[in-house]
């Protein structure tokens, strides 16, 4: 939902009503109509939902250009400074959850115009994904992902740069994590 070039809402396209949102004006995150990404400002722009807890596997998909994002905020919560996907500097993805940090490292390069993705199996182990390629080696971290915030966490790391897709996921399998990144990859 626009208000006039600032996007005030992000539908979410479930059926669980995770609509992301912003009320403040000069907090909406602008959006660009010949590309389709939503421009944060590294300020103070977020989006904010109701609360999404993921307890068990996952998937999550980002496509977005992250190139001015170091220790910026992706998806975070308003709990205890808790930010669930974060770029700890340009070229370590950070996840947080209930059991503690995970860095991905790149082996190479740095984040820029790039799609991620994040897994979780039943078995609590995790993988991250930067354009189709596991960043590093999988680790395991069981506990609740805690997500409310596109954009920044309670701790006010707020995100530099656009996104163009965000997919949640409450579950996982190769063919989901095929389907998502076939699809970041086209946008």
């Amino acid at each position: 939902t626009l208000n006039g070039s600032d996007v005030s809402s992000w539908a979410d396209s479930s059926t669980n009503s995770h609509d992301m949102t912003q009320s403040t004006d000069a907090e909406q995150p602008a959006y660009n109509a010949s590309t389709g990404d939503l421009t944060f400002d590294g300020t103070d722009d977020n989006l904010a939902s109701s609360q999404i807890n993921l307890t068990g596997a996952l998937t999550i998909g980002i496509r977005g250009n992250f190139s001015s994002a170091s220790g910026d905020t992706i998806l975070g919560d308003d709990d205890a400074s808790n930010a669930f996907l974060k770029l700890q500097s340009t070229t370590v993805l950070r996840i947080r959850v209930a059991a503690g940090l995970i860095n991905f490292t790149l082996s190479s390069g740095t984040f820029g115009d790039d799609y991620l993705v994040i897994t979780r199996d039943g078995s609590d182990n995790v993988n991250a994904y930067r354009n189709g390629v596991a960043i590093s080696a999988q680790q395991s971290r069981s506990g609740t992902v805690r997500i409310d915030n596109l954009g920044t966490n309670t701790g006010g790391t707020f995100f530099n740069g656009t996104m163009k897709e965000v997919q949640i996921y409450d579950s996982t399998s190769a063919e989901l994590t095929t389907n998502i990144t076939d699809y970041l990859s086209g946008l």
